[in-house]
């Protein structure tokens, strides 16, 4: 079963470390953008029912009460199995009671909420507007209107910060005993009022010590630790990521979306003029079989528990060994087997990019 992502652009600030596709809200735009989504739905969406609805940016709270409402009364047309997962995307500073029984009566289950920190250097450096006693009053109000699966982002490793303050932000996303914590470290990428402004990241070093911390403290409190940077209370991973990482296929609709459906991988147009008159792809790619393999493999040991070898086998007819150069990974303990799975240890997940040029 396939999952739908929604890219909604639009943001009421930029912040600096972003480089996905958004612009500054207004209000004039956003009407005939819903309308260019609907008619990009209406043409490729191939009525299929899906698992999964992500609406992400950008930031779709950003968007008033009613082209909310537009947007869901847009997304009907989808037709979604019955144990769906619907997450939304919110800015702490746009959460309140009028957005969150709106999207409650839109049939979201599943809040996304960018909480990035609760320290105020590191909110200004990167352009957040919001503080540490909103994060908490409004994941109470989130709470108190129903919501109980709650994903919240931590951005860390970042210039300004020292381990000091690292612990705080994990000591504080702790206290907010949500269901799923999604931890980032920082990446300066082109194009971001980072690069532009010649910040310099912090040292691997460092950053590997963050990291490693993360993994502990969370474990110890219970989450699962079962995609690289994804931690979740058990049974509540991410329905809609779990496609990604499993290589399974998923519509992309929006500015910017990329998408891969009938063995074919595409990315949309990040020029809002090309797609408000239509054009909706920028690229499209039909996927070969042994490129098919190789993002089996390179998604798959994102995840923890990594990849079926009997899956991977009833998938491409294809032994795995055959395929890749696993043995000499295996015997320096890059990788490891259980049962029927191949995975990277989670000490060695911090060099998963390393492992797999190597077996590549």
């Amino acid at each position: 079963m396939r999952a739908v992502y929604i890219h909604i652009p639009f943001c009421k600030s930029i912040c600096s470390y972003c480089d996905f596709c958004k612009f500054l809200y207004d209000r004039k735009w956003v009407d005939l953008y819903l309308d260019s989504l609907n008619q990009e739905i209406t043409e490729y969406y191939e009525n299929d029912k899906v698992k999964s609805i992500y609406i992400g940016g950008g930031t779709p709270s950003s968007l008033s009460i009613d082209e909310i409402n537009k947007l869901f009364s847009i997304l009907k047309k989808i037709n979604v199995s019955e144990n769906n997962e619907i997450t939304f995307e919110c800015n702490v500073n746009d959460i309140n009671n009028e957005l969150l029984k709106t999207l409650h009566m839109n049939g979201v289950n599943r809040l996304s909420i960018g909480i990035e920190s609760f320290n105020k250097n590191n909110l200004e450096f990167m352009n957040r507007n919001h503080n540490k006693k909103e994060i908490f009053e409004k994941i109470k109000l989130c709470r108190e209107l129903g919501f109980n699966n709650i994903n919240v982002d931590l951005i860390y490793a970042l210039p300004t910060e020292s381990m000091f303050t690292f612990k705080r932000d994990v000591r504080n996303i702790l206290k907010l005993g949500v269901e799923h914590i999604s931890t980032y470290s920082l990446i300066i990428e082109d194009h971001t009022m980072l690069y532009y402004n010649n910040v310099k990241p912090i040292n691997e070093e460092l950053d590997y010590r963050m990291y490693k911390y993360i993994c502990k403290k969370l474990k110890k409190q219970g989450y699962h630790h079962y995609e690289v940077s994804n931690f979740s209370k058990l049974g509540y991973e991410s329905i809609h990521n779990l496609t990604y990482w499993d290589n399974e296929e998923y519509y992309g609709f929006g500015l910017g979306s990329h998408g891969y459906i009938n063995d074919t991988r595409y990315e949309n147009s990040r020029n809002l003029n090309k797609y408000l008159k239509g054009e909706y792809r920028l690229n499209e790619l039909l996927v070969s079989v042994q490129e098919e393999m190789e993002n089996e493999l390179i998604l798959g040991l994102r995840k923890l528990d990594g990849i079926s070898i009997n899956e991977f086998y009833q998938k491409f007819e294809k032994d795995i060994y055959k395929v890749f150069k696993l043995d000499a990974a295996l015997e320096k303990g890059y990788l490891e087997m259980r049962d029927d799975k191949i995975f990277i240890p989670e000490n060695k997940i911090y060099v998963m990019n390393e492992i797999i040029n190597m077996i590549m």
